[in-house]
């Protein structure tokens, strides 16, 4: 058997059950994988990927692992994993996975090296975590890496922040920023699981309450169209004018977090940046807020100080729920402990908008091993975009229009006015 660290190999039967159920709506990467059973494009290549344990991930690696590859798979959050589908991809599928849900610090790191020391050529990250310990711990692996897929926004953004200061040692390609990755994996995904993981989580009904989002970038832009659709006040907080002029016309109420945090009733933070929500909102918060993240690490909240606010605190009065007592009685409810509450108190998102985010992982994977990429932060070529974009509307039974050769002449024309 694989190497691997996994919490019960007895819980492959149900996690196979969840993967062949999930690639049921995952058409386009079922034909990438055909495609890469028979081309074989990754054949004895090491890889390592850092990503959220899921049935739909699984379903990447099986992929990875048609085209030849060398697979280990790790967790990207300690309490993303689903265990059941961990077992089974090493139980069933023969794939290395070093991941169990709500592991600790420590062993999450450990993980991360022992996918380092897999010493892979290609690597992929759900949160630059990888690649950033790849850079502080194993510099003299850098060089070996000929592409490193970036699947969330939080990782292209450190990734960015790296090749600005002249530290980034390897090239990535950044698959977030693919229009066939946010515009339906960031916008509809994370807007219907987010949801779906703070109703599993609190029983709260949406309808007549006062919905508190911090970010309106895509994913924002789908959990508020969501609330909203489902009865709630939606209020925006932003630092961007343009995303907080567009909030504005999309039928939002747009204020300061200062101002917002006195009349929310529920707080969500999908931004990507430190300490959104801090003391001075937790000092007005109305008792009974709940609070929630849906951005990719937890460092949105400042659990520090609500840790240090509160003179008493509860955890699971609910699952994935803790409640914090203020001083003046007032209680505060953490969910998922600050983490991905789509992920930690749901199964994140559906498998029909990943099967996009992952084929576009796989063939940027196969392009970055067939062309030499300079060391930098790589878009995802038009032409793997368009590819996707197509295998999905001909699954969906979709078909569209096509210029025509004068429509083509005239659009690369300039001689044709009024």
């Amino acid at each position: 058997m694989v190497k691997h660290d996994v919490k019960d190999l007895s819980l492959a039967t149900e996690g196979k059950k969840r993967i062949e159920w999930a690639d049921n709506d995952m058409p386009v990467l079922k034909k990438v994988k055909e495609k890469f059973a028979k081309e074989k494009p990754l054949a004895g290549k090491n890889m390592s990927a850092c990503l959220h344990v899921t049935a739909e991930t699984a379903n990447l690696a099986r992929t990875l692992k048609a085209g030849g590859a060398e697979l280990v798979l790790i967790a990207s959050n300690p309490l993303s994993t689903q265990d059941d589908v961990a077992a089974s991809l090493v139980a069933d599928y023969d794939i290395s996975v070093f991941a169990i849900n709500g592991e600790d610090n420590k062993t999450y790191y450990d993980h991360v090296r022992a996918a380092i020391e897999h010493d892979p050529v290609v690597t992929m990250d759900d949160g630059a975590d990888l690649v950033a310990t790849l850079h502080a711990e194993y510099p003299e692996k850098c060089s070996q890496i000929v592409g490193s897929m970036e699947e969330t926004t939080t990782g292209v953004i450190r990734l960015r922040a790296m090749h600005n200061d002249g530290a980034l040692k390897m090239p990535v390609i950044a698959v977030n920023d693919a229009q066939t990755k946010f515009l339906f994996d960031n916008r509809y995904g994370t807007g219907q699981s987010t949801v779906d993981g703070i109703i599993r989580a609190t029983d709260f009904l949406i309808a007549g309450k006062k919905v508190v989002l911090a970010g309106y970038g895509w994913c924002g832009k789908g959990f508020a169209s969501r609330m909203k659709g489902m009865g709630a006040n939606v209020i925006i907080c932003e630092i961007n004018p343009i995303k907080s002029l567009e909030a504005t016309m999309d039928g939002f109420m747009v204020m300061p977090m200062a101002e917002a945090a006195k009349i929310g009733d529920l707080f969500c933070t999908i931004t990507g940046d430190i300490h959104v929500l801090r003391k001075e909102h937790f000092e007005v918060m109305k008792d009974g807020a709940i609070i929630a993240n849906s951005g990719h690490f937890n460092v949105e909240i400042n659990i520090d100080d609500l840790e240090n606010l509160a003179i008493k605190k509860v955890t699971n009065v609910r699952n994935f729920v803790d409640q914090y007592s203020l001083k003046d009685g007032r209680r505060l409810y953490l969910l998922a402990e600050g983490r991905l509450i789509n992920l930690a108190a749901a199964e994140g998102h559906p498998a029909s908008v990943m099967d996009m985010s992952f084929a576009t992982q796989a063939l940027t994977t196969e392009h970055s091993l067939k062309n030499k990429l300079e060391i930098g932060v790589h878009e995802v070529p038009q032409a793997i975009e368009d590819w996707i974009a197509f295998a999905k509307l001909k699954s969906m039974g979709i078909e569209i229009d096509q210029l025509t050769e004068e429509q083509v002449k005239y659009l690369s024309s300039w001689e044709m006015g009024t």
